[in-house]
């Protein structure tokens, strides 16, 4: 693995990137407001802030997608004109979006020459190209070909395809937008070495990322910018994730988990001996009390999303039961857990969660349409909207208006827009997978304050986390599980029964064995 490459800073350097004051507005929102950005050459300068604080905006802005009202732009030392994406280009400027825009049916040397393609006698050269193509993949160590149709790539492939084209046109600053979101693990870890190298061979790369591993992993520097404006920049020493989240968000890492431990009610919940059928959960026991919060806690595969959906009745128990106040679910489905006060927010919410192509309302009222209707057709159309709107305004959700689409929505919005369909509900049990997954840290903070403030009404909520620090703060005790098993709770107090990573992590490990 390449070391990260230092910048000295007793010999500053004229910027590979300049931009001062750049302002830009749309109908009725100020999106940047007077903001400045310098990036040096070999270096990653990672641009953070929460969705909305304006860096896809100056990014595109830059790239000339968008002509900004007031400011000025130089690349290595130059003036660019801004609102013209050829200038930008010339200048040697890429924008690889976070959205891949390859043209899937032409090939790999197509693609990077898509629109400055060698002819000769007014002929395409194909030849030539593959040619020209080949040598840049051969620079990158790519595993494909010139020749490889790109609809046949992987998205990380793809990826290393826009990177091509970039080097191709010689571009010495390059913009990555939330690259690795689609990636495995072991794609995302070739991203990275194929970043050292871009950056050790001398180009500016700005990486914005809203994921702080990435970032300790990456970044020389950090900018960060929140509603619009910019707020500061760190030095790769000066980087810790409460300087980070507080520049971001304006208040502490302290304040955003609840500090305070609920008092347990009544058994609502009660899992005995439940196993599924493809052997990913094996005979579980587990119970949760009205008005608690229980993080549950284990390494990928350990089986906490499947026992979720047992317990909702999405896949099939083979055996053990689900109680819920002390009455068994003989009807084992989604609809006989809804109806019984089970609600479910699941992992993937775009896949499995929303409705994007309808409206905020509609996915907000969706599971009560029932409940607010006329006999067994007539919806009530002004009761949906209030119960949309005080939903809206409970859930601090971000939309234009309750018609606007689920698609359109941020991460975070989208998450608060499932959680308040599920609230809708009233429910005595709430199983929440991953809830903060994919959102930036003031979504974060708010979705810790609405799971709060839903024990305090009496839910009782399962917390599935794979993010540890998150689990400790906001849960009352912390079962974990490893391969299927319960293996350990945690309750809090001093020693083994502490609620820590250390612990969590001996019984996700194996090194602690004992059965919950």
């Amino acid at each position: 693995m390449v070391a990260l490459a230092s910048n000295d800073a007793s010999q500053p350097e004229a910027p590979a990137l300049e931009m001062r004051g750049i302002e830009k507005s749309f109908p009725g929102v100020k999106a940047l407001r007077g903001v400045d950005l310098n990036v040096r050459s070999g270096e990653v300068h990672a641009l953070m802030g929460e969705n909305g604080a304006g860096k896809s905006t100056l990014m595109k802005v830059l790239a000339g997608a968008y002509r900004a009202d007031k400011g000025e732009v130089r690349v290595n030392g130059r003036p660019l004109t801004l609102g013209d994406p050829a200038a930008s280009r010339r200048s040697g400027v890429t924008l690889i979006y976070q959205e891949i825009s390859l043209a899937p049916n032409l090939s790999v040397a197509e693609n990077i020459f898509l629109g400055e393609e060698i002819s000769r006698g007014g002929i395409v050269d194909r030849a030539a190209m593959r040619k020209r193509a080949g040598e840049v993949l051969e620079t990158l160590g790519t595993s494909f070909g010139p020749e490889v149709q790109a609809s046949r790539l992987s998205i990380a492939e793809q990826q290393q395809v826009e990177i091509a084209r970039a080097l191709h046109r010689k571009s010495r600053v390059l913009i990555m937008d939330e690259p690795t979101a689609a990636l495995s693990d072991r794609e995302t870890e070739r991203l990275f070495s194929l970043i050292r190298k871009l950056r050790e061979e001398g180009l500016a790369i700005v990486y914005i990322s809203h994921r702080m591993a990435e970032v300790y992993a990456l970044a020389d520097r950090v900018s960060v910018l929140r509603d619009g404006g910019y707020v500061g920049t760190l030095e790769r020493s000066e980087l810790s994730a409460e300087r980070l989240i507080q520049m971001m968000v304006g208040r502490p890492l302290g304040e955003f988990y609840r500090h305070e431990r609920h008092k347990a009610g009544s058994e609502v919940l009660e899992v005995k001996n439940v196993s599924d059928t493809r052997g990913k959960v094996r005979n579980v026991s587990l119970t949760l009390h009205a008005g608690e919060i229980v993080g549950l806690a284990g390494l990928v595969g350990a089986g906490r999303t499947e026992l979720a959906r047992l317990i909702f009745g999405a896949d099939r128990i083979a055996s053990g039961s689900v109680l819920i106040e002390g009455n068994e679910l003989r009807a084992r489905s989604p609809l006989g857990a809804i109806r019984t006060g089970i609600g479910y927010v699941p992992e993937d919410r775009k896949q499995l969660g929303l409705f994007l192509e309808m409206s905020a309302s509609e996915n907000i009222t969706m599971n009560v349409l029932d409940r607010e209707s006329v006999g067994a057709s007539m919806l009530r159309p002004k009761r949906l909207r209030q119960l949309t709107l005080q939903a809206i305004k409970d859930f601090a959700i971000r939309v234009a208006s309750p018609a606007a689409k689920a698609l359109g929505l941020s991460g975070g919005n989208q998450q608060k827009l499932l959680v308040a369909r599920w609230v809708e509900i009233h429910p005595k049990v709430l199983l929440l997978d991953e809830p903060t997954r994919g959102v930036d840290i003031g979504a974060k903070s708010e979705i810790y304050r609405l799971v709060g403030e839903l024990a305090a009404k009496g839910v009782a909520v399962l917390f599935i986390s794979s993010e540890l620090p998150e689990v400790i703060g906001i849960s009352d005790r912390v079962l974990v599980m490893r391969e299927g098993n319960l293996m350990g709770e945690l309750r809090g107090g001093e020693g083994q029964d502490a609620i820590t990573q250390e612990n969590i992590m001996a019984f996700a490990t194996g090194a602690a064995s004992s059965p919950a």
